[in-house]
């Protein structure tokens, strides 16, 4: 249940594939926003498919709400191709909800996320959210993050730094070739790494010099899961 008062209504819709349970979820994120929605409200969008799909079902009611803040490029193209205002998040009064998918989400809702590349512009946006729904398919679910290797956005520059700090602390960083950010940087993949303690690790990768951020939510941990299984989609 959200700060707000909103609660989650559990659909069942027999056995779905893996697309379907992305549209579950965002469906069920959409259930969550609608009662909250202003004239005034603005919403933080973020980016991938789980998320464009969220996208395309708050597209019939653009009118409900002032402006939507996306976390990247590529969603703030889809938004405005549906009809959806989009601004930039220093023009925003107050963003009141965020919802974005991720790549990895344990059970205290911290989360790995950056998979598309987008992880600094949508952990600005989620800092800035009231709060924050995560809307994933069951295969998103860990018991402990780091199987998804961990996206670390780094200035070009300080990429070979960055990444002997990362094998330093135990991971094999990757380069995500052929990759420029939104931010004009590059990503590292980072495979290895013990996340048994995102808290401590997410500002002790941070604190790589050259480091623009890394994937781990965990300090901004999401305020509702939505997972979306075969069978329903269900509030963690």
């Amino acid at each position: 249940m959200l700060k707000g008062g909103a609660s989650v209504v559990h659909t069942i819709s027999g056995s779905m594939s893996r697309d379907a349970q992305k549209r579950a979820a965002a469906d069920a994120a959409l259930e969550i926003v609608l009662p909250q929605l202003t004239r005034d409200t603005i919403i933080g969008i973020g980016t991938g498919s789980t998320t464009n799909c969220f996208i395309d079902a708050l597209a019939t009611h653009r009118h409900k709400f002032d402006a939507a803040v996306a976390s990247s490029d590529a969603s703030a193209a889809r938004l405005q191709g549906l009809g959806i205002t989009v601004i930039d998040l220093n023009a925003a009064r107050e963003v009141a909800l965020y919802v974005d998918g991720a790549d990895e989400v344990n059970g205290a809702m911290q989360l790995i996320k950056g998979g598309g590349g987008a992880l600094t512009r949508e952990k600005i946006v989620a800092a800035s959210a009231n709060e924050f729904i995560c809307i994933v398919d069951e295969s998103k679910l860990v018991a402990k993050l780091g199987q998804f290797p961990l996206p670390v956005e780094v200035i070009p520059m300080a990429r070979g730094l960055a990444a002997r700090a990362l094998v330093a602390m135990g991971g094999q960083p990757v380069y995500r070739e052929g990759l420029v950010t939104d931010n004009g940087n590059i990503v590292l993949d980072v495979f290895g790494l013990d996340l048994s303690d995102p808290l401590a690790m997410e500002p002790r990768i941070n604190a790589i010099i050259g480091v623009v951020e890394n994937g781990i939510f965990a300090v901004r941990a999401a305020d509702v899961v939505l997972i979306a299984g075969p069978d329903g989609v269900r509030e963690l």
